[in-house]
């Protein structure tokens, strides 16, 4: 599982994506209550979004073969299985005994679903399912088969779903991919990470570069028309020759979509002992943007549109269910450490197996509260707009967000951008989505009787320039709807 380090809002997220040190970095924000102009001003585009039945749910499956160094998620670890095989567990066998380990979460985990009720008067059937982790294809398909019942049975499944599976190489088989294929996962995520040997072994990394390419085979051979694969860059001694290799043998793999992380070193993990952000063996924050660069460079080169700051996709394979992420959209979330977004509050379940017990079991006397009830702060709602529009290639919606929160929040935001706008950083768009000059631009936010937003339709951060500086801009943005 890779997440991200956002606050308030992404600090809450249990799938994708993590974002390196220099993007989207962590931010604390006070808000006070939002003035009466924002309120009075408040439409339903945008400020209601959160309040309607979710049409997604991320489901954690939190068994590893083994933690990585990076990883601070909440996972169990497998280690020796406890079968009569003398192979440790994460050596994948065709047909292996189940692990009463899985069983016993996955059964907690079918209660917590059942649990689960709402008060939604519409109740659409789930558009999207992610089965996250963790090492999500360690899991047999009969057990997966289970959840997905009680998801459809609770809330019921879209014929069309796209239910979505992170594996890792070396974890299955041919066998197993075609079960899982049938139960409905038709979107694979595939943890790869690195194709050079040494790195992988540095991080900590249960697979090598000969199981990469055997569920690359593994994945085309069975037909999943809709995969993609992960890679992180700024890792311990990984030289941009290394990564610009990984990149070309990913574009050549031919991926539908293409995951691209930055490292995140964080405390109390193997590496968060041994290293320290921007000093060797790690990269330079100007070599990771370098990183970052090449891999906009390249993979845009090759046909991928880089439509999210750390996503890139040929046409027609977006992940749909992380551009609920992106979009705001409510979403249900179960499992260890996950985190759901409805009814205006983001929850998130206890990290640890025996408090996640425990939460389990008053879900089903009655006693937890894990839906909010629709009244949020406007100011937060702005914030997480902001931040999650910024992170997509189409940007921030300039009309909708005045409709909502204020003509003048959006003059305000558009002063201090103009100086970025001029460097580049900053892109605007009209209706047409043609680029407002930053000449046209300074004029209209000097004029006080002219609304931005009858001229400029979508602010959108540079790629790569503008993603490169985001945490600078979106802080300014913050700062002015605080004010």
């Amino acid at each position: 599982m890779l997440k991200t380090t956002i606050s308030p809002i992404f600090s809450s997220f249990t799938g994708k994506p993590r974002t390196s040190r220099f993007i989207f970095k962590a931010f604390k924000v006070v808000l006070q209550d939002a003035p009466p102009s924002a309120r009075r001003n408040a439409s339903t585009n945008l400020t209601t979004l959160h309040q309607g039945p979710p049409t997604s749910a991320y489901v954690h499956l939190p068994f590893c073969r083994k933690r990585c160094h990076y990883c601070d998620f909440p996972i169990l670890a497998l280690g020796t299985s406890s079968s009569s095989s003398t192979k440790p567990s994460y050596v994948y066998e065709e047909g292996k005994e189940d692990d009463p380990r899985i069983t016993n979460y996955v059964n907690l985990l079918v209660r917590e679903i059942k649990a689960t009720s709402t008060d939604f008067d519409a109740r659409p059937s789930l558009e999207t399912v992610f089965f996250g982790g963790g090492t999500p294809s360690l899991v047999p398909p009969k057990l997966v088969s289970l959840v997905l019942e009680t998801l459809s049975s609770s809330f019921g499944l879209s014929p069309d779903a796209e239910i979505s599976m992170e594996m890792d190489p070396g974890t299955f088989g041919a066998q197993k991919l075609k079960e899982l294929m049938e139960l409905g996962v038709n979107r694979v995520s595939l943890g790869v990470q690195a194709f050079q040997d040494e790195l992988l072994k540095a991080c900590g990394r249960a697979h090598g570069v000969s199981e990469v390419y055997e569920a690359i085979k593994l994945v085309k051979d069975c037909g999943v028309k809709n995969w993609s694969m992960d890679l992180i860059s700024s890792l311990p001694h990984q030289s941009l020759d290394m990564w610009e290799e990984s990149l070309r043998l990913a574009i050549e793999s031919q991926p539908n979509h293409v995951s691209v992380y930055d490292l995140q070193v964080e405390q109390g993990t193997k590496f968060g002992n041994l290293y320290t952000p921007g000093q060797s063996p790690l990269p330079s924050e100007t070599q990771s943007a370098e990183f970052y660069k090449t891999a906009s460079s390249m993979l845009r080169g090759a046909g991928y549109e880089h439509y999210e700051v750390s996503s890139y996709s040929r046409d027609g394979f977006k992940c749909r269910h992380n551009l609920i992420y992106w979009k705001n959209k409510p979403f249900y979330a179960f499992g260890l450490g996950s985190a759901s977004y409805v009814g205006g509050l983001r929850f998130s379940r206890p990290r640890r197996l025996k408090e996640y017990t425990s939460y389990v079991a008053d879900l089903e006397k009655g006693a937890a509260n894990w839906c909010g009830n629709g009244d949020v702060n406007l100011k937060d709602v702005a914030t997480d707009i902001i931040m999650l529009s910024f992170r997509t290639s189409k940007g921030l919606e300039v009309k909708d967000f005045g409709e909502a929160f204020g003509s003048e929040v959006v003059k305000s935001i558009c002063r201090v951008y103009e100086p970025y706008v001029e460097s580049g950083h900053i892109v605007c768009l009209d209706d047409m989505r043609r680029e407002v000059l930053s000449g046209e631009f300074k004029t209209l936010v000097a004029n006080d009787e002219v609304k931005i937003e009858d001229h400029v339709r979508y602010l959108r951060l540079s790629d790569p320039d503008g993603f490169l500086l985001s945490n600078e801009l979106i802080s300014l943005a913050f700062n002015v709807i605080a004010s």
